[in-house]
């Protein structure tokens, strides 16, 4: 930490970050902490490429030549996921900068200095936010274009933001919307990693930002640990229990003194082995109904990550696929009566599975053509037509 910084140099601690006091969406507090992550993970999990994902493998040819053409395509084919996209593409050099030459004359404590980075956070507009420390394994080996990493950071921050509830309502998750949806929590949490990353480069720590367009770590493992969600039967993917599996996220990883919150633990391993819903109405076969099966460390539901992706990428009624995302009980609105449902199913069994029937019963999944408020719109050699 270099020179001991003398009292009086240290600015005033506002005094939120030293009581109990939070300015967050949800109730994360509230949340049941446990040692290690409810999924099991072995004693040996390796890093990966990122070259290997699925989006890349389909660029690569290795899904078929119909994927390999329409993935350039499949996210700019819709105008608004387009537009998204196309300002995404602002943050791609903003991941990174210089760091200032001396720190910044605030405390050195890793609490306060955690109270405080989720505040900036929350302040950004983040829906929730979450601290732990970098696992190895979770750094890629390989950029996409095959530039080896080496991000040697020892915390790591999660992002999330909510996709809107609303227009998952109004749609089927697999419509010409789809792809906005992801797109626009893509850039907004982006948008707030690259913010938070500059900040605390200018409070003289190194930090580094990581989004859709350009990451150099893999996110499920950190919002694991940070206390974000459990792993799902949706397969690769954490579920929040406060908004499901409807988030996409980003993480800033950095050297500033952190305290790392602790994984929890809601039930959901309990809930997934039951319910099975995503399984069923995948629209790809992708999510798997079995039990589950080791992969790389991890105990996990595995999904056909290549029949998922040949879906989306390929997918000629609609730009994209979140069908699983749509028809998940956890994807429900931010209501008081919806928040004890899921309070209750997080502690309870039979709470768990009357979740699970009861969102079928209430026609929880289906569209509601009342709120679809978007058009049905491709793009076809240069122009637009309707769907």
């Amino acid at each position: 930490m270099g020179k001991k910084q003398s009292a009086g140099a240290i600015a005033a601690i506002p005094r939120r970050l030293l009581g109990n006091r939070r300015n967050e969406r949800y109730a994360s507090h509230r949340l049941r902490r446990v040692e290690r992550p409810t999924v099991r993970i072995g004693d040996h999990v390796e890093a990966v490429d990122e070259r290997e994902s699925g989006f890349n493998r389909a660029v690569r040819g290795d899904l078929g030549p119909v994927p390999q053409r329409e993935r350039p395509r499949f996210v700019g084919k819709y105008p608004l996921s387009a537009a998204l996209g196309a300002m995404q593409l602002f943050l791609v050099d903003a991941v990174d900068g210089p760091v200032a030459p001396e720190r910044a004359p605030i405390p050195e404590d890793p609490v306060i200095l955690s109270r405080h980075i989720k505040e900036v956070a929350n302040f950004l507009r983040a829906d929730a936010v979450g601290v732990c420390r970098l696992p190895s394994y979770a750094v890629y080996t390989h950029r996409v274009s095959g530039e080896p990493v080496t991000n040697t950071h020892k915390y790591a921050i999660g992002i999330l933001v909510d996709q809107n509830y609303e227009s998952f309502a109004g749609g089927t998750g697999h419509d010409w919307l789809s792809n906005s949806q992801s797109f626009m929590s893509y850039s907004a949490s982006g948008f707030i990693a690259c913010i938070l990353a500059d900040y605390i480069r200018r409070l003289g720590f190194p930090a580094r930002a990581h989004h859709a367009r350009d990451y150099e770590v893999v996110l499920p493992p950190i919002l694991l640990q940070a206390g974000l969600g459990e792993m799902c039967r949706i397969g690769d993917v954490v579920l929040n229990p406060f908004m499901g599996p409807r988030f996409k996220a980003a993480v800033v990883t950095t050297d500033l003194p952190l305290e790392p919150d602790k994984p929890i633990d809601f039930g959901l391993q309990h809930f997934c082995s039951v319910c099975k819903k995503c399984a069923h109405e995948c629209p790809s076969g992708a999510i798997s109904a079995a039990g589950k099966t080791w992969h790389n460390g991890y105990e996990v539901w595995k999904p056909d990550v290549d029949a998922c992706t040949r879906y989306r990428v390929t997918n000629a009624r609609g730009a994209g696929c979140g069908h699983c995302i749509k028809v998940c009980p956890w994807n429900k609105p931010d209501t008081w009566y919806h928040g004890l449902s899921t309070t209750l199913a997080s502690r309870s069994g039979p709470a768990r599975q009357a979740l699970t029937w009861l969102d079928d019963a209430l026609g929880y999944g289906r569209p509601d053509p009342d709120k679809k408020w978007w058009f049905d719109l491709e793009e076809v050699d240069g122009r637009l037509v309707a769907r």
